[in-house]
């Protein structure tokens, strides 16, 4: 029976969520082409992870070893060429992160298997195998069928999918595969993982974001909006022309071109709702915006819309909130 695998992605002991964006379309997409599902994991002391990952796949194939404790290209480019030499799978799914980036061109090129990268979206149309990839900036999506091949491999944009588990956890097998590596991997070393510096703004992190945009006017009234993020919890973030104006530093940025956020809730003051920012922070929880142009794209991803002047609904909303808690304090 065909097969479809899935990389999982861990760091410092986490399933990163990119993971079970990937099994959740990878399994609607095996469903639809008679495929079983299978998940790939490589590392060193991973047995728990494994049994997460048999909830959302028929299989999950671990391979553990010591040179594969943190991620080497090297080491799991010859463990993968391995597995996927032996399973022939018909499809290998990778996130595009800073793993797979590096990873997956040379995975491919090695086995001479086609290769899209970045994709938002893939699936098996009858004989074609079809992926959406954005161009232009963004600007414009592009569907385009692979080349007629018996195995494809994809690099799947984060927050492309949303995460979900199957209704009924589907108990995969657990095989425990010896790791083709033979020697010391040489060419490469890890040495440390660098964290943000102390201080430091992680918005992929927060739970609630404000986000700015064009209609804040001026840096001058980038506080008051901060104001109303910290009286909600949550940080402030920002779109594109916030951070080429100097008015915020780009680890502030959502968008395709900054940083994909699912925080609980994002409220989008002044953004007008481009496609490049949507992108960055659609699969958000709860979503509310607020723009005087009643025709602004971001109202179309929104669950709710304000359709007013910012300026007279931020500090109405923050003395709420601040009467609020003032309320709730003995």
């Amino acid at each position: 029976m065909a097969e479809i695998f899935v990389l999982a992605e861990h760091r410092q002991g986490q399933l990163r969520d990119i993971t079970f964006e990937m099994l959740t379309k990878a399994r609607e997409t095996a469903e639809k082409a008679n495929a079983d599902l299978t998940a790939v994991l490589l590392g060193k002391n991973i047995k728990e992870h494994a049994k997460i990952l048999s909830e959302y796949s028929k299989k999950v194939l671990l391979v553990e070893d010591d040179k594969l404790e943190n991620f080497n290209s090297d080491a799991y480019q010859k463990v993968l060429t391995y597995l996927i030499k032996e399973h022939k799978p018909t499809l290998t799914i990778i996130g595009h992160t800073s793993y797979g980036v590096e990873l997956a061109p040379r995975l491919a090129a090695a086995l001479n298997i086609p290769l899209a990268t970045d994709c938002l979206d893939f699936g098996f149309e009858g004989e074609r195998f079809t992926v959406t990839r954005q161009m232009y900036g963004g600007k414009v999506n592009v569907k385009a069928a692979l080349r007629k091949a018996e195995s494809y491999m994809v690099t799947v944009r984060q927050a492309a999918f949303q995460a979900q588990k199957p209704l009924v956890p589907l108990n995969g097998q657990v095989e425990e595969i010896k790791a083709p590596l033979t020697e010391e991997i040489t060419s490469k070393r890890f040495l440390e993982y660098v964290l943000p510096p102390p201080g430091g703004v992680d918005i992929t992190a927060a739970s609630v974001l404000v986000g700015i945009g064009r209609g804040v006017k001026d840096q001058s009234n980038i506080p008051l909006m901060e104001e109303l993020a910290k009286s909600l919890g949550g940080v402030l973030a920002c779109s594109r022309p916030i951070v080429d104006k100097g008015w915020l530093p780009s680890d502030r940025q959502v968008g395709t071109s900054g940083k994909t956020v699912k925080p609980k809730l994002y409220i989008a003051l002044g953004i007008s709702g481009a496609f490049q920012h949507v992108l960055g922070m659609k699969n958000s929880d709860l979503i509310i915006a607020v723009n005087k142009d009643p025709k602004a794209p971001i109202f179309s991803f929104s669950d709710y819309g304000v359709v007013e002047d910012l300026f007279k609904i931020v500090p109405a909303l923050k003395n709420k909130i601040n009467e609020s808690k003032a309320q709730k304090t003995p």
